[in-house]
């Protein structure tokens, strides 16, 4: 999820394991563990290739086996260099485990997943919740300011500290029924409308989870739908061509088949200008308007001779402006 509410959760857990011998120190370190494994996002810049990046994102740093690993060199580094904070190296040890172990958990609630169990190539995925979603946060963070307000040895600082984590585990709790409960409205939906399909995927919008969205591949096309709790007409489904035959012999293309991974096959291919794009389907659409059919995640494919080139479609403000008013009236019903 996004990097606030990792320094939230991993602030929560440090205090819930180290808080009463160290006070703030747990938290403060708490933070910082929750926040490394999302460092390696900086290792775009080493690299010209944004498949690499990608593949890379979300990788070893998430996985147990990192946890497992630094957990005890972290722990040694901050024992030495608080040696008179009142915690054993191997207790500090065991809070950067916490810290460490429990972002990967939390991020693979999310659609992008996390190779939890890397170096096997297993991406885990729940797809329950959106990496930014306010309700799971703000109540969790305001509990952790009510927490670091009181003093280490109070019962208060206990008190709302558990209740932080509880609220946040109840509503994360909570996706998971509505997400069972959208994919029957959806499934149902499409019983209903006699549409034949070979699998279905289902996620919520963004920052919310009260809409949610559904990819259903078909023989030739991937359906796109989207249900709201607030709805009140049926679901429609909208459709998309795969066009793998766009991709000639590309298809056969090392780079193009790394992409195919990354998205797990959920992927169309578009021509616009004559230039073929690849549109990742597991983020959706850049807007609820029907007449535009832009994904957040699209890739230029440029072929250069032998070489085949791949370049992310920026994106912009006004794209992020236009999403989040289609989606505000969305929402509230069709």
């Amino acid at each position: 999820m996004d990097s606030l509410t990792q320094i939230v959760l991993g602030a929560a857990v440090g205090e819930a394991v180290l808080g009463k011998k160290v006070g703030n120190k747990a938290m403060l370190f708490g933070a910082i563990a929750g926040t490394i494994p999302d460092l390696d996002v900086l290792t775009k810049y080493f690299t010209n290739d944004p498949i690499s990046a990608i593949e890379m994102h979300r990788g070893f740093s998430h996985s147990i086996l990192f946890s497992l690993l630094f957990a005890p060199l972290f722990g040694w580094l901050i024992y030495k260099l608080l040696p008179r904070a009142g915690a054993s190296w191997q207790e500090w040890s065991w809070l950067m485990f916490w810290g460490l172990f429990t972002h990967p958990i939390l991020d693979s609630f999310t659609t992008w997943g996390t190779q939890l169990f890397w170096p096997f190539k297993m991406r885990l995925a729940f797809m329950n919740i959106f990496v930014i979603d306010p309700l799971y946060t703000f109540p969790f963070m305001v509990f952790l300011i009510m927490a670091i307000r009181q003093k280490r040895t109070s019962e208060k600082r206990k008190k709302y500290n558990q209740l932080g984590l509880i609220v946040s585990t109840s509503y994360m709790a909570l996706s998971l029924i509505l997400k069972f409960i959208s994919y029957q409205k959806f499934t149902d939906a499409l019983d209903e409308q006699e549409i034949n399909y070979l699998q279905i995927d289902t996620r919520p919008s963004a920052f919310n989870t009260i809409l949610w969205t559904a990819n259903i591949e078909t023989d030739n096309a991937y359906l796109i739908a989207n249900y709201s709790f607030f709805d009140s007409q049926p679901i429609h489904f909208e459709s998309y061509p795969k066009n793998r035959a766009l991709l000639g012999k590309l298809v056969n293309n090392e780079k193009i088949k790394r992409l195919t991974a990354i998205c797990e096959g959920w992927y169309i291919i578009s021509e616009k200008n004559g230039k073929l794009y690849f549109n990742d389907l597991r983020f959706g659409l850049m807007s609820f308007d029907k007449t535009e059919n832009r994904f957040a995640f699209s890739y230029l494919l440029k072929q250069n001779g032998t070489t085949l080139e791949i370049e992310e479609t920026p994106k912009d403000s006004k794209d992020a402006k236009k999403l989040l008013a289609g989606l505000w009236n969305r929402i509230w019903g069709n």
